[in-house]
């Protein structure tokens, strides 16, 4: 199977590739930049390459400006949304040009569509959430679908806080335990939705290849835990005290009030219906253990039986 991906030096593209040529796929790296740069595509001048997804099997598009590194001004939520809509947008415009077109678009989505939940438990049929996210997430999946006319599997898996030791948000966690001023985030009882990157690309190749799969999918472990649990949790993988909590005043003010609500303090009970209907069998169930593997750099993810 040849699979085109974006994204593929992020955290989670480079997991993804790695597996895939393990499994011995052919993967294709889908660059940003124009043609003089030596990209691929490039979203401000809507030009994408007219042979980059020649051939391809499946595309799994996971490129996007990052959620969490700059407060949430205009301008940043305008690249945010750019980054993820008007991307996809050109991907599927691509595809559509396409005589020979990919069986399968994956579309990098997130939890964020839920906003706060609350104490309940939400799965792929719940309704869309408030808050910015929420919005994004829900233009991103529409601009994806549009592929469905073409007659390409949909697919957008909803990831949930993905634990890994070189990437996203656990080092970021992992800092202030280290500095002995670990512990919970505002009152604590928020819910947190959390996956281990093998389950992440383990989830992504069974979605890839199995033909029941289409539409929102949530990539998330089969037991949440509160901010607090997952504290206690982390501190004790590092050995270190978690006893020091983040008041949600001081959150706002230094990473700016939608930002740290939506990121930090929002409550996302998320359960992986979908996945599990899939008959998929998750790898890392328990907190610690997951913890534990990201922090040894465990391998990144089982084999997986090959499409034909």
């Amino acid at each position: 199977m040849l699979v085109a991906i974006t994204g593929s030096n992020g955290l989670i593209g480079t997991a993804l590739r790695r597996s895939l040529e393990q499994d011995g796929h052919t993967v294709r790296a889908l660059r940003r930049g124009t043609a003089l740069e030596g990209g691929d595509y490039d979203v401000n001048t809507r030009w994408f390459a007219s042979d980059a997804l020649a051939g391809a099997d499946a595309v799994v598009h996971l490129a996007g400006a990052s959620i969490g590194t700059a407060r949430w001004t205009a301008q940043r939520r305008s690249e945010l949304r750019s980054s993820r809509i008007d991307s996809t947008q050109l991907l599927v415009d691509a595809i559509g040009a396409l005589d020979r077109k990919p069986r399968v678009l994956v579309v990098a989505s997130g939890i964020g569509y839920y906003g706060d939940a609350g104490n309940s438990v939400v799965d792929e049929s719940t309704a869309m959430g408030k808050g910015f996210l929420a919005e994004l997430v829900r233009e991103w999946e529409e601009a994806a679908r549009r592929a469905e006319a073409l007659g390409v599997r949909v697919v957008s898996p909803r990831f949930g806080i993905v634990l890994a030791k070189d990437g996203g948000a656990l080092p970021q966690m992992v800092l202030p335990f280290k500095l002995g001023f670990g512990g919970p985030i505002g009152s604590g009882r928020q819910w947190m939705s959390w996956v281990s990157l093998a389950d992440v690309v383990g989830a992504l190749k069974l979605l890839l290849q199995d033909e029941r799969a289409s539409g929102p999918v949530n990539v998330v472990a089969p037991e949440a835990t509160t901010n607090s649990g997952f504290a206690r949790a982390l501190g004790n993988v590092l050995h270190r005290p978690a006893f020091a909590p983040a008041p949600a005043f001081a959150l706002r003010l230094v990473l700016g009030s939608g930002r740290a609500d939506e990121l930090l303090l929002a409550s996302q009970h998320v359960v992986p219906k979908r996945l599990s209907e899939l008959g998929y069998v998750f790898r890392h169930t328990d907190l610690r253990q997951a913890l534990t593997a990201a922090l040894h750099s465990e391998e990144a993810s089982p084999p997986l039986a090959s499409a034909d």
